[in-house]
């Protein structure tokens, strides 16, 4: 029997017959066999008969409205009686939060989340969880990508027949806009969390990449970065799920599978935590546990809907049995006082490599008539055990003293900056009147890179700086971010300039660093006179950069603009990171 049609097989054998009573609780996708998946009125449908048929377990919300005008669909599960956030919190009860199609195309989530709520209800599935724990279950995040139907979305992937589009209808990738919060969708994706606080996140997709026989890579974080305490948590989560998958047949792998050499398997692959712009790498700077799930998407549609539901199934057990404790380490890390500490910003793998063994597939590597370029073909008819290095030592990159008190926005910034924190819950205060202190730090940019391109329409930016002590004054209307609050990590993470999801970054401050005064050569050459004539030791200063630096000698501009740095008419304000730090909290 041919590997698709022996998956849907199982698939089928696994599920109950439908009925007349269940056909309104089941997918189109699981009465069809997992050949297709359903449209979003589908969805919209299912969030309503869940509620109408159990009402006392599921709740559904519309929590959103898309750029396209569709409801962004929420259900709320538990038999606790506690449906609403406010009830979850007074019962001390863990919540956890599954979202599939942030890549419409990746579609596995939808399916698999509406076949586990519907065992877990009638109790085929995960017995007695729904008493311990709340489950909020998106079903498609990202709506109106999920309507771009076509059978050609995701050509590198082996069903549905057809599917959704990676990106929203204004073209953002949702998994790159945690921390940037740009698009409504995430806003209002944000503002569930808030409401919600999960103390896990679980994330949906399907992986890109080679042919190999691995069905599934679970990632967690905190486990490599984020709160030391916390990392226990997560190194749990992710162990206990991948021995789960392990035992039902799955090939499972705690790292994502994308080869350094993404043309070149044996190059083997790299481990890391994610930027913030990403789930698992934005959760663990709230003090909250991420999972990101891959399926294979090579692997038939029926197979991976399967396994995702079998993901599913193992997180909520979980969930049930450790959450409350997992809860408490989270307050202690929220209460932990990062005032003054060492916090890493981002994180690499170091050189040291491990052989592991790969599940992967006999491969030639041969150029094409085609591209011109040595290609890679895989042979899936015989499997092959792959001796390839894994680098998955991970250390700090950027470490940064987080400030005493905080960061101050300028009130020209404030509507700006003020958006993007409260968009993501972020304690700030507004000055009532000017403040100046002593101990003011700001950062100045030594030297400054702008992207050639644009990423998620912006044009990135990258610096080299300090922060130094300066006595400046912050105006009346500015904000004040405090460092003593939970979201601390997620607060640098936003305002350090040298954090790799930071406003800066992400070119909110471009104008900052553009030069928008000049003196004239003519005025420079008069000033730069006077200024020699006036001061013996300034003087002395230009002759010996032209004796040692032969780039400055040769350049009339260099010369000219070291006469106008040291001018009054000079823009001090040019490379000034519009945001400051203090060691004290503004009264």
């Amino acid at each position: 029997m041919k590997p698709l049609l022996l998956a849907t097989a199982l698939v089928l054998l696994a599920a109950p017959p439908a009925t007349p009573a269940q056909a309104p609780l089941t997918t189109a996708a699981e009465r069809g066999g997992f050949a297709t998946t359903g449209r979003y009125d589908e969805t919209i449908a299912l969030c309503a008969a869940f509620a109408r048929d159990y009402p006392d377990a599921v709740r559904c919300i519309d929590f959103g409205t898309t750029p396209e005008g569709r409801p962004m669909k929420a259900l709320m599960v538990s038999r606790s009686g506690a449906l609403t956030p406010g009830d979850a919190h007074a019962a001390g009860l863990p919540v956890v939060l599954m979202q599939g199609g942030i890549h419409a195309g990746e579609i596995d989530g939808k399916d698999a989340g509406f076949l586990a709520l519907r065992q877990v209800l009638e109790g085929e599935a995960a017995a007695g969880v729904l008493e311990r724990l709340v489950w909020v279950f998106v079903p498609v995040f990202n709506v109106d990508g999920h309507e771009r139907f076509g059978a050609w979305n995701r050509p590198n992937q082996r069903g549905p027949e057809q599917m959704g589009w990676r990106t929203t209808a204004q073209n953002y990738n949702l998994n790159r806009d945690y921390a940037k919060a740009d698009s409504p969708e995430m806003r209002a994706m944000l503002r569930l969390v808030d409401d919600w606080d999960p103390i896990a996140t679980i994330d949906l997709h399907a992986t890109n990449g080679a042919q190999f026989e691995h069905d599934i890579s679970i990632q967690v974080e905190p486990l490599h970065g984020g709160d030391e305490a916390l990392r226990q948590a997560g190194r749990s989560l992710r162990t206990r799920t991948i021995a789960d998958l392990a035992a039902q047949g799955s090939l499972p792998l705690p790292f994502y599978p994308s080869f350094e050499d993404y043309q070149d398997p044996a190059s083997g692959f790299e481990d890391g935590v994610s930027p913030p712009r990403f789930s698992t790498g934005y959760f663990l700077l709230r003090n909250r546990l991420a999972m990101l799930v891959e399926t294979h998407s090579w692997k038939p549609y029926p197979v991976r809907v399967r396994i995702t539901r079998n993901t599913i199934v193992s997180v909520l057990e979980q969930i049930a049995r450790e959450g409350r404790d997992w809860m408490a380490l989270a307050r202690a890390a929220d209460a932990r006082d990062l005032a003054g500490t060492p916090v890493p910003l981002d994180y690499r793998a170091t050189e040291r490599a491990r052989t592991i063994d790969f599940r992967g597939y006999a491969y030639t590597r041969t150029p094409s008539e085609i591209s011109g370029a040595l290609m890679t073909r895989y042979d899936e008819s015989t499997p092959q055990v792959w001796k390839v290095p894994l680098r998955d030592e991970i250390v700090p990159r950027t470490v940064v003293e987080a400030p005493r008190g905080g960061y101050l926005v300028p009130v020209a910034f404030a509507a700006r900056v003020g958006e993007t924190l409260r968009a993501h819950g972020i304690t700030h205060s507004v000055l009532a009147g000017p403040w100046r202190h002593d101990e003011t730090e700001t950062f100045r940019a030594t030297a400054t890179t702008l992207a050639t391109g644009t990423v998620e329409g912006h044009q990135r930016l990258a610096v080299e700086g300090a922060w130094a002590r300066e006595r400046r004054e912050v105006p009346a209307g500015s904000l004040f971010v405090p460092i003593a609050q939970p979201k601390a990590r997620l607060v640098m993470a936003l305002l350090e300039p040298q954090a790799p999801d930071s406003l800066l970054q992400w070119g909110v401050f471009n104008n900052a660093f553009e030069r928008k005064e000049y003196m004239e050569a003519y005025v420079a050459e008069a000033v730069a006179r006077e200024m020699l004539a006036a001061d013996p030791a300034l003087r002395s200063a230009f002759e010996r950069r032209l004796r040692e630096d032969e780039a400055f000698a040769a350049s009339p501009t260099a010369r000219l603009e070291f006469f106008h740095r040291r001018h009054p008419s000079w823009d001090e304000r040019l490379d000034l990171y519009p945001v400051l730090r203090t060691a004290h909290r503004p009264e």
